[in-house]
């Protein structure tokens, strides 16, 4: 595989990587969201919340648009909620299993 596409997977993983945006996303899950109603669904401080949706826009994962003084926050393809959806299938499976483990002692 092409060298720049495997630094591009990463850099998209990497910008997955952190609890805060993980939540910024699924907050947006339903929809564009304005940053002023994802700060309190998340519990969040606005500049903080700011600056992980930079990143993520850097990652091409969402886009923004201004709404007056409302900035719009929506996730530019959908496909990212199947990579996340995954994720949390394979930590069911492996929590399955780790049940299975433990029944047995």
């Amino acid at each position: 595989m092409e060298e720049r596409v495997l630094e591009l997977k990463a850099e998209i993983l990497k910008t997955l990587a952190q609890p805060t945006r993980l939540k910024i996303l699924e907050c947006l899950r339903n929809g564009e969201r304005c940053i002023c109603e994802i700060v309190p669904a998340i519990n969040g401080e606005q500049s903080n919340i700011s600056r992980h949706i930079s990143l993520m826009q850097k990652s091409h994962l969402v886009t923004t648009r201004k709404d007056g003084v409302r900035v719009m926050v929506r996730v530019k393809d959908e496909g990212i909620f199947e990579i996340l959806d995954k994720v949390g299938n394979l930590l069911r499976k492996e929590a399955k299993e780790q049940q299975r483990l433990f029944a047995r002692i």
